[in-house]
């Protein structure tokens, strides 16, 4: 089965327009290769409120699953987990300790990534529910979550939509 995905750049000069946006193709191409449908990636300015709304609207777009770069680390605009954690209704911890850790393995600032990963429950009517990534905005943090994030996608969606215990 093929299910939509989306993913999402949070930063500023991107949305700006000041530069062009690196990390989210990465992130596209490799769902595309894994048999997801995704569109090109939405770009959107650091800030808790716009990544809240723009998770909405890719979960009411039909995403299944949805993958963020960028505005995980420290910096006084980096509040992309704190938009995520409005959209989420349980967080899946371990997806993002495992990108910490592949994180930190390539460079010490890997540590510094706040990303969080969970699942959005499905709202009759509007979302079907889906698993939310939030990666850091490095073309290559990107490359090295987004095996992570396809070991376990589908198991995640199919566990969405009542699926058994492969």
């Amino acid at each position: 089965m093929t299910y939509p995905a989306a993913v999402i750049t949070v930063s500023d000069r991107s949305a700006a327009g000041e530069r062009a946006d690196s990390a989210g193709p990465v992130a596209t191409s490799e769902l595309v290769r894994a048999g997801f449908s995704c569109d090109d990636p939405i770009v959107v300015p650091d800030g808790a409120d716009s990544v809240e709304r723009a998770l909405w609207a890719v979960l009411a777009g039909g995403a299944r699953l949805v993958v963020t770069t960028g505005g995980t680390g420290v910096g006084p605009r980096d509040e992309t987990p704190e938009g995520t954690s409005r959209v989420i209704g349980r967080e899946v911890p371990g997806i993002a300790e495992e990108l910490r850790r592949i994180g930190a393995s390539d460079t010490p600032g890997g540590m510094l990534s706040r990303g969080l990963a969970g699942v959005a429950e499905p709202v009759p009517g509007v979302t079907a529910g889906a698993l939310i990534v939030n990666l850091p905005g490095s073309p290559k943090a990107v490359a090295s979550g987004m095996p992570v994030i396809l070991s376990v996608a589908r198991h995640v969606i199919d566990q969405l939509t009542g699926g058994d215990h492969a």
